[in-house]
């Protein structure tokens, strides 16, 4: 089978879906890779790199014809889609409960569509996991983006001039993103609290060497796959209290927070913000679904009395080397689940990895989850 690696077309996007022990790793299954010239060019791999791993290189329609497979880090644009072989497989990220028209337009085309965001959080899935390899590199660089928009140190240090007391660091959502923000906070000497709805990760917050938020009335909301689930009303007023409570004093503030499926949770009010001081520096990780913050504008920054806000697309892109490199790993594991070492394909349904992953097959929505969102 022929497996054709893209150019990624989003604006600013850096990665690669694939990199060269990608390719040697499905070669030695069997498999042909052919990827677009210039598509590794911004994660560091030239086009000789992906000769020298056993790829060919050719322009996209080249790579396209006649594939079997196609890898891809960002959902498909209505043109690609057209230009994929009927029957193909496609493997990226491709946010079907919300894109709702890329899932027809996938049915359509006979694609059998694998969405990563759909891999399912178990033990056996987790090195298949992009969802949270993609977190950790946000949560590290978002960090790494406030310390560099803060006009303050973050660690402590000790000076002729006398004694800089380390900055605070508040982290909202203790999913990946957050415990990595955490880690990476902490490592430039910040002093750092943490809130979570779900109260299991209590002790990995604490294992970072963060203090955990905790209200004196329970506010819980576990969902399924470890992910958080919506609030009622009264718990999340619980919630805002909690963070009012905390956030006034903290120099920089990361939120991680989002529900699958849904908008957003709003975290930070307006009034809240006037509480922080001028300086203060805001990271919004869920800006691209509408933001924790209510006064997030998603893709740019945002002052508010003196606190700058800022909520940047696609983080991962900006660290594309190691992005680059863990997203492989997670499409060559997850491969490896319908492709045996003969380059054999046989999707088998009732496998506990590609059955909640498969969105669409032979010209229908088969994703339970994706059907309700269509309205099927």
């Amino acid at each position: 089978m022929k497996v054709a690696v893209l150019k990624e077309s989003r604006p600013g996007e850096n990665r690669v879906a694939l990199v060269p022990q990608g390719v040697q790793a499905l070669a030695k299954a069997g498999l042909e890779v052919m990827v677009e010239s210039g598509a590794g060019v911004s994660a560091g791999v030239s086009d000789q790199d992906f000769r020298s791993a056993g790829a060919a290189v050719g322009t996209d329609g080249e790579a396209l014809s006649g594939a079997g497979m196609v890898l891809a880090i960002n959902p498909p644009s209505k043109e690609d889609v057209g230009r994929i072989p009927e029957g193909a497989i496609v493997v990226s990220f491709l946010n079907p409960l919300a894109n709702t028209e890329l899932v027809r337009a996938l049915a359509t085309r006979k694609v059998t569509a694998i969405s990563m965001e759909l891999v399912p959080r178990i033990t056996r899935a987790q090195s298949m996991d992009a969802l949270s390899s993609q977190a950790t590199v946000a949560g590290y660089k978002a960090v790494l983006m406030a310390a560099d928009h803060l006009p303050k140190f973050l660690p402590m240090f000790t000076t002729a001039a006398g004694t800089i007391r380390p900055g605070k660091a508040l982290i909202l959502g203790a999913g990946v993103a957050g415990l990595q923000a955490i880690a990476t906070a902490r490592r430039l000497g910040a002093i750092v609290e943490a809130f979570d709805v779900r109260p299991a990760v209590r002790e990995q917050v604490q294992s970072l060497g963060a203090k955990f938020l905790e209200t004196e009335h329970e506010v819980t909301a576990e969902g399924e796959g470890g992910y958080a689930k919506e609030l009622s009303e009264e718990q999340h007023e619980r919630e805002l209290e909690l963070i009012a409570a905390h956030i006034a004093d903290a120099d920089i503030v990361v939120t991680t927070a989002q529900i699958p499926g849904r908008k957003a949770p709003i975290l930070i009010t307006a009034d809240m913000v006037r509480s922080m001081k001028p300086g203060s520096v805001i990271i919004d990780l869920a800006g691209e679904t509408g933001g924790n913050c209510e006064l997030t504008r998603p893709g740019e920054t945002t002052v508010v009395h003196g606190v700058q806000i800022l909520a940047p697309a696609n983080l991962p892109a900006e660290i594309p080397v190691h992005a680059s490199q863990m997203y492989s790993k997670n499409l060559v594991t997850l491969i490896g689940e319908f492709v045996d070492k003969e380059g054999n394909v046989a999707l088998d349904f009732d496998n506990d990895v590609i059955g909640p992953s498969t969105v669409t097959h032979q010209g229908q929505v088969v994703n339970e989850r994706v059907k309700q969102a269509l309205g099927l």
